[in-house]
């Protein structure tokens, strides 16, 4: 697995290419795009082309493009536009005036259309899309010619206007480019460049029953724009012979430079469109924006910041070949992040009541707490201390090994920002199980430091059992067992590598200021990990989802070198 670990900047080789570029004359202003289909959600790998393609726009001062390659409409929705929107606008890549639609060049792509059908460099073919994979050929076998391929353009013209009038079926005819059926590269074996869908279109409606290819359509709607740098990912390498083709072939007002980077793969993470709908249709997942999800719309629900994931992209780097970057980079990154801008709270999520038998009954103590260790300016907040408190089980234990240093009988430890506090009983159900800590405060100690100076080794944090906001807890981990989800037996599934304890729900409870918390506010839960306001919270119930835990494994990786 690799990582960029420097934080100093480094010039990558789309850069180079950009330079040279500029610096020879082939482009004046560099025009970038983003250019997805709009048939699902945008997920991590999305991010991170969104921030090389916008980051290379402002880099240069040129223009970044968000452009909808819309060309199938039985897969397309109008819903998924406005969400890709949305995600790119929450990762901060403004297109200003520049939101493109490959459907408002359809008109135009026709014309090109007939342009290399009027070349002999095109023509309608009758056979099925099973016949023409078969006739493709293989790597090492060269494919055979349709017995349509030698129509005359003025045949082929005419079918095309008749595919385009709605004369034919979905499948009956397609118009294929002509190149070369026995080109080592596949996509050069005369390739599609239309096909009839006799379906509506979330833009065009039922104007047309003729669709472009995503191949014949990319490159033309870069070349209208004046798109000076297609940036896509290494699967579309093979396709730029293509590209080229096409753009020399027709009449385009500009020529753009395709050029291929590798794909951000992360461990424990899928990202195949295939995959995710079968995981939300299947129920293994709340829906796409569950933050066990890839999606931007899940991990932003977890507790992902934009400038995490722009991070993220940054030292990820941008490479020319396939590699893997642990998940942990990516948490460091979001750790990062919020360790300057969480603000501080206490949460219990397995609680344990504690009662400090030397305070009243009706004892209310309040004691303040920074907001932020290290950012005076975020203020104090109350933290309210009672009788009975809770604490989490864990910082108990009736028979501690050496270098236990938090709660035990006979021993000391601080309650944060409060006093010191010593184990004088256990309460236990009938089954041993500890149901009650009966505890004694110093109470030279309140403040949290004694006239004497002694000192304690443990800290815990705790609310009070009787003044605090309860909230439901979702505790997130990997969906995935397996670094890599695809990995299984032979013939195995990939489902069989789900995480069956990848959300836990429960109880907790947090100190009075978490109350009034919105959806999408960020904490740091003292001691245990970063938190974040779900969405589904309501003015009755407040339900929190774990972002990711204090334990930092990839920053300790930087360290060591």
């Amino acid at each position: 697995m690799e990582a960029k670990d420097s934080d100093k900047p480094t010039r990558n080789f789309i850069e180079e290419i950009i330079d040279a570029d500029l610096a020879e004359g082939r482009a004046e202003t560099v025009v970038t795009r983003f250019p997805p289909e709009p048939n699902g959600y945008l997920h991590i790998g999305h991010a991170v082309s969104i921030c090389l393609n916008h980051g290379l726009a402002q880099k240069y001062g040129g223009r970044f493009h968000l452009r909808f390659d819309d060309t199938n409409p039985i897969k397309e929705e109008a819903a998924y536009v406005e969400a890709i929107k949305e995600d790119v606008r929450w990762l901060g890549a403004e297109w200003g005036g520049h939101l493109h639609f490959a459907s408002d060049y359809f008109d135009q792509l026709y014309e090109w259309a007939e342009h290399l059908i009027a070349a002999g460099d095109a023509y309608v073919d009758d056979a099925s899309a099973e016949e023409i994979r078969e006739l493709r050929g293989t790597l090492k076998e060269p494919g055979r010619e349709s017995l349509c391929r030698e129509r005359s353009p003025e045949e082929n013209l005419d079918l095309f206007r008749r595919m385009r009038a709605g004369e034919f079926g979905n499948g009956e005819k397609t118009l294929r480019a002509k190149i070369d059926m026995a080109h080592p590269n596949l996509n050069m074996r005369d390739p599609v460049l239309y096909r009839i869908f006799h379906a509506p279109h979330h833009r065009s409606g039922d104007k047309w029953c003729l669709y472009p290819m995503y191949d014949f359509a990319h490159g033309q709607s870069d070349a209208i724009e004046g798109v000076t740098h297609s940036i896509c990912t290494l699967e579309f390498e093979d396709h730029r012979l293509l590209y080229d083709w096409l753009i020399a072939k027709l009449p385009v007002p500009h020529t753009p430079r395709q050029i291929e980077f590798a794909r951000l793969n992360m461990t424990y993470t899928l990202t195949s469109k295939r995959k995710l709908l079968q995981l939300v249709k299947e129920g293994h997942v709340r829906g796409w924006d569950d933050p066990r999800m890839p999606t931007l719309r899940g991990i932003r629900r977890r507790g992902y910041t934009p400038e995490a994931l722009r991070e993220l992209a940054r030292r990820a780097g941008v490479a020319k070949r396939n590699k893997v970057n642990d998940l942990a980079l990516m948490e460091f990154c979001l750790r990062k992040d919020l360790e300057e801008r969480a603000p501080r709270r206490m949460a219990v999520l397995d609680p344990v009541k504690v009662v400090i038998t030397n305070l009243p009954e009706n004892a209310r103590e309040s004691y303040s707490g920074p907001n932020h260790p290290a950012r005076p300016e975020m203020g104090e907040r109350e933290v309210v201390l009672t009788r009975e408190i809770y604490i989490e089980r864990a910082d108990f234990m009736e028979d501690p090994p050496k270098k236990y240093f938090r709660l035990a009988p006979g021993r000391e430890v601080r309650l944060r920002y409060a006093c010191y506090v010593t184990c004088t009983d256990v309460v236990k159900n009938d089954d041993g199980h500890v149901e009650e800590i009966h505890v004694e405060m110093d109470p030279e100690s309140r403040g949290g430091s004694t006239p004497d100076g002694r000192k304690v080794k443990g800290t815990i944090h705790w609310v009070s059992a009787t003044e605090n906001v309860a909230f439901e807890s979702r505790w997130y981990e990997n969906l995935f067992l397996k670094e890599d989800p695809n990995e299984t037996e032979e013939g195995g599934d990939f489902l069989k590598n789900l995480n069956p304890h990848s959300l836990r729900v429960g109880t907790g409870y947090g100190e009075p200021a978490l109350a009034g918390a919105r959806p999408e506010e960020k904490f740091q839960f003292e001691r245990t990990g970063y938190f974040c306001i779900d969405p589904d919270t309501t003015v009755e119930k407040l339900v929190v989802n774990r972002t990711v835990g204090l334990r930092d494994t990839y920053g300790k990786k930087l360290q060591k070198g």
